[in-house]
């Protein structure tokens, strides 16, 4: 509990004391007149209400001097203050006091709620070990260079995106990946800031400035997330802008109409009777529960995701999510490892093995493509640079150089064909890498990727979660996108896609799907950036310390599980689950309660005990945003 929420609790625990003595004490007369006992009752009262409501009535005297006068604070004051001048001492007071124990009540469930993003804030290094004349010395991590090398000791947290020069770790990932198992780095491993070291000493050359490394962008995202708020959200700002004004209207006109009728029509006007039951209204038509518990639900909800490394942008993602019908994947890197290795050479005649090889891993030397890698590693030598040039990569179809004077091209059938050159097609399942070489077919080595584990799960999972369709669109050849297909339960697969090729698709998909319905992209945040871009909801997929994924997703899944794709969407449908249980049950009790209200069934502690009961429901509610079982 925090300082300003124990001052909060001691002066209810003051006023609730003082209010029961003074309800005791004004029993008795003490043989005084009835207008000396009345005006004691007063003054002895307002120790306890002003003890417990002074900050509501500055709050609501500084609402009406800015030109913001209907809100809670202003509901409570006239309520309150209208009761204690009809000498409902006991009842103003008592309203005042309830009140602050449900703000308080709420005031502790929000900081609970926070909790969950505190931790994710913990992250953040302090410091930054350099080696200065022998020894190390701690800087403040924005004074560091790109090019330093720091030093990080067991316990500390790596505070800087870099690469290790020297020494060997396990890191403790789990506060950005929400993953317990420690991740083993060598010497020449990338390692992303946030993590902390657990075991060696680590020597890293640092790759960014400290602004833009992974855990200053992960913070900035997670600061900034409740400045995207959801439909929920803006539709209760926009109801309680409307609905105070009117049942502040309505509370006058229940004041005022029926005693002029009853005058008008000879009878008594009974004018503290309708006082009374329209300062009842105005403590019961308070939007406490629903401004507070609707927010807090989202808030709770993002809170939650952070817990599994699902890091939403805005609520207005968060509900988005949760009305996704159609998810597209990506494949490489999403449903499947993205780490190729080379099965099979086949050399056409007049070339061999090692010289198919050696020409991929010259001309794809430059590329960072997980295909090109795994040439580069099946060649198993250095490259001679000195050897190569006239490097063009073709976008979507390979790359073309010149290799020790003779040209060359590596690339898909795509490419062959665009050259004019004629290629087989092999009948085993993998990854076609023709290669031709002056001029001539010099034959296809062929590569498989890995599907992750769990990917079959996590296909099953989004369907169990409502996903109405699913599609994965690739680049890769037909018969290698269709097995991956097959095997892991996908409705829909296009291949042999170019970059704009999957645009088009999602277009497509888009124009058909209906309108309530939400497509979501699920990509690697490398290669994929414009389509996460143009999809309802763009989900970054294993994109730890991917700028592009970071900038172009709303939803950034930190590791590689595809399994998060049906957690992230469990989460969201029970976030508006529970923001619509918010929702019908506050609205339900608060116009019953106003009907009962204004024809006096309904006292004003019974007004107070439905207006504080809803909100301590709502909000013990809303919490439940927090935890998520599978």
């Amino acid at each position: 509990m925090t300082r300003k929420q124990k001052r909060v609790l001691v002066r209810i625990i003051i006023s609730a004391v003082l209010l029961i003595v003074c309800s005791v004490v004004g029993r008795y007369d003490f043989g005084m007149p009835e207008v000396w006992h009345e005006r004691l009752m007063f003054v002895l009262f307002m120790i306890p209400y002003l003890i417990i409501g002074y900050d509501i009535l500055k709050k609501a005297i500084l609402g009406i001097v800015h030109g913001e006068v209907f809100d809670e604070n202003f509901l409570m004051a006239v309520a309150t203050v209208g009761a204690i001048a009809l000498g409902e001492y006991t009842e103003g007071t008592a309203v005042m006091l309830f009140y602050q124990i449900g703000e308080l009540f709420q005031s502790y469930a929000v900081g609970k709620s926070r909790k969950n993003i505190a931790a994710l804030m913990d992250i953040r290094p302090d410091y930054a070990n350099i080696e200065q004349n022998g020894e190390l010395v701690q800087v403040d991590p924005d004074e560091v260079a790109v090019g330093t090398i720091i030093t990080v000791q067991p316990g500390e947290k790596v505070p800087i995106d870099g690469v290790i020069v020297s020494g060997s770790s396990s890191l403790n990932t789990s506060a950005l990946t929400g993953e317990s198992v420690p991740r083993e780095v060598n010497p020449g491993d990338e390692v992303i800031s946030g993590c902390v070291n657990l075991s060696g000493l680590l020597q890293i050359r640092t790759t960014r400035a400290f602004g833009e490394s992974t855990v200053s962008k992960i913070l900035d995202l997670v600061e900034n997330s409740s400045m995207k708020k959801s439909r929920s959200e803006n539709f209760i700002t926009r109801f309680a802008r409307y609905y105070t004004p009117a049942v502040c209207i309505g509370a006058l006109l229940l004041a005022v109409l029926p005693p002029v009728c009853s005058l008008l029509a000879g009878h008594d006007a009974h004018w503290s009777q309708w006082l009374i039951r329209a300062l009842t209204t105005l403590v019961i038509s308070c939007p406490c529960a629903l401004v507070i518990s609707i927010p807090l639900s989202f808030f709770g909800g993002i809170g939650g995701a952070s817990t599994q490394g699902i890091l939403v942008k805005g609520s207005n993602y968060l509900e988005a999510l949760g009305e996704t019908a159609y998810v597209v994947c990506d494949k490489t890197g999403t449903l499947t490892k993205g780490v190729f290795e080379v099965t099979r050479v086949m050399p056409e005649e007049g070339f061999t093995e090692a010289e198919l090889l050696e020409t991929a891993a010259y001309v794809e030397h430059y590329s960072s493509h997980p295909i090109s890698k795994s040439l580069k590693e099946a060649y198993g030598k250095a490259v001679d640079t000195s050897a190569l040039s006239a490097v063009e990569e073709i976008g979507g179809h390979g790359v073309t150089a010149v290799v020790h004077g003779r040209s060359a091209a590596v690339g898909n059938a795509k490419l062959m064909e665009r050259l004019g050159i004629s290629c087989r097609t092999p009948r085993e399942i993998g990854t076609q890498v023709h290669v031709m070489i002056d001029g001539r077919y010099a034959g296809c080595i062929l590569i498989a990727d890995v599907i992750k584990p769990g990917a079959k799960e996590a296909v099953a999972g989004m369907k169990a979660a409502g996903v109405k369709h699913i599609v994965m669109l690739t680049g890769d050849a037909k018969n290698v996108a269709e097995a991956v297909a097959n095997e892991l339960g996908i409705d829909t697969v296009k291949s042999e896609l170019l970059p704009e090729d999957k645009v088009n698709e999602v277009e497509a998909l888009l124009a058909s799907k209906g309108k309530k319905e939400k497509l979501a992209f699920v990509g690697d945040g490398i290669n994929d950036a414009p389509v996460l871009s143009r999809a309802d909801l763009g989900i970054a997929m294993g994109a730890l310390g991917s700028d592009a994924a970071i900038e172009a997703a709303d939803i950034v899944l930190m590791d590689d599980d595809p399994a998060k794709i049906a957690t992230a969407i469990g989460i969201s449908r029970k976030t508006l689950g529970i923001v619509r249980q918010n929702i019908v049950f506050a609205l339900a009790v608060k116009f019953l309660c106003l009907a009962f209200g204004a024809v006096g069934a309904l006292s004003m502690w019974w007004a107070i005990f439905a207006d504080v009961g809803v909100m301590i429901i709502a909000v013990l509610n809303a919490t439940r945003a927090l935890r998520y079982r599978q």
